[in-house]
């Protein structure tokens, strides 16, 4: 797996760090089970801080996309609860189509940028 890091971007780094990760679980890059660097690993291949890698992780882990094991670091397993992240996706979504509803963009906009997306992660 590749993570490219925008060192420019106002997102913050363990942000992207996350994004990148759960991007390619969607992308089948990889997969349940699936081993991730070590934190130490990532944090200098990529170019940024353990704490940075550490708090990604973490964070993956209370989302629900990884377990950390002792023995096999971070591991790709998924938290399969679909009512709980319909939930946190319709909060998010809900903010989003505000911004984008002060901006004028119609809904129809949204449903052709959405099904784009949405064809992006499709599993077939």
């Amino acid at each position: 797996m590749y993570i490219e890091i925008d060192f420019n971007s106002d997102e913050a780094i363990y942000v992207q760090l996350q994004n990148q990760i759960i991007m390619g679980i969607a992308m089948d890059v990889i997969r349940e089970g699936d081993t991730l660097p070590s934190v130490r690993q990532l944090a200098d291949t990529v170019g940024i801080n353990m704490h940075t890698v550490n708090k990604a992780y973490n964070i993956l882990k209370q989302e629900g996309f990884i377990q950390l094991d002792r023995r096999r670091g971070a591991v790709i397993a998924l938290d399969i609860d679909k009512a709980q992240a319909l939930l946190k996706l319709k909060e998010q979504l809900r903010v989003m189509l505000a911004k984008g509803c002060c901006k004028s963009i119609s809904r129809q906009d949204v449903h052709v940028m959405v099904d784009e997306i949405f064809d992006e992660y499709r599993k077939e």
